[in-house]
């Protein structure tokens, strides 16, 4: 698969190595230029790029930055791509986000900004060294669970697969706007639970 990635701190740069080495052609981006991440293109095998170039062509886009600078994002770019959101939002961080205050959930939030993008929300409950290093054959009773939400259900497949592919049980959480149940401050968020404890977590969310 191709995958883009935009956004290279502890998540993109930790999937960027995982998704790597699983053999998906990468192409790697931020907000510093391509002359930045020859490291981690090195270490990877990635390609480094300018956002809308990581974009090009591919099957899927993670969008792993800040959301403070989601309208910054090449929308035009991401317009018809599978994107991946792994943010989370944090008012100290990104400034307060008005429709995120008034209840919308984060992740609808980017869609309204990336018009035209599908958008799933996954890996926004992991810390990045369990990305890294936590992933488990399926069938293990320690196997951590990564929920995954969006409206459509062949794009959350396809993200679902990728989490299992990393080793992780991909628990579908339905559609975006519920996915301010694995938000920070809800139950599944960081709790590195099994695919049925994350499930009841999910239920068990309140605002």
């Amino acid at each position: 698969m191709r995958i883009g990635i935009i956004g290279t701190g502890n998540i993109g740069g930790t999937l960027t190595r995982r998704l790597a080495a699983l053999g998906h052609d990468v192409a790697i981006a931020n907000s510093r230029g391509p002359q930045s991440l020859e490291a981690l293109a090195g270490e990877t095998g990635a390609t480094a790029a300018e956002p809308a170039t990581a974009a090009q062509d591919a099957d899927l886009v993670i969008v792993a930055v800040p959301l403070e600078a989601v309208p910054d994002l090449p929308a035009g770019a991401l317009a018809g791509r599978l994107v991946v959101d792994t943010g989370n939002y944090y008012p100290g961080r990104d400034g307060a986000i008005a429709p995120i205050e008034a209840g919308a959930a984060s992740s609808r939030w980017v869609a309204d900004q990336l018009r035209g993008a599908e958008v799933v929300k996954a890996f926004n409950t992991i810390q990045w060294s369990h990305l890294l290093e936590g992933g488990r054959p399926a069938g293990e009773p320690e196997r951590i669970a990564i929920p995954v939400a969006g409206d459509e259900a062949a794009a959350r497949q396809r993200v679902l697969e990728l989490v299992d592919a990393l080793g992780f049980d991909a628990v579908d959480a339905g559609p975006l706007d519920e996915s301010w149940r694995q938000e920070p401050g809800t139950p599944v968020y960081g709790a590195n639970l099994g695919a049925a404890a994350t499930r009841d977590a999910l239920a068990a969310a309140s605002r």
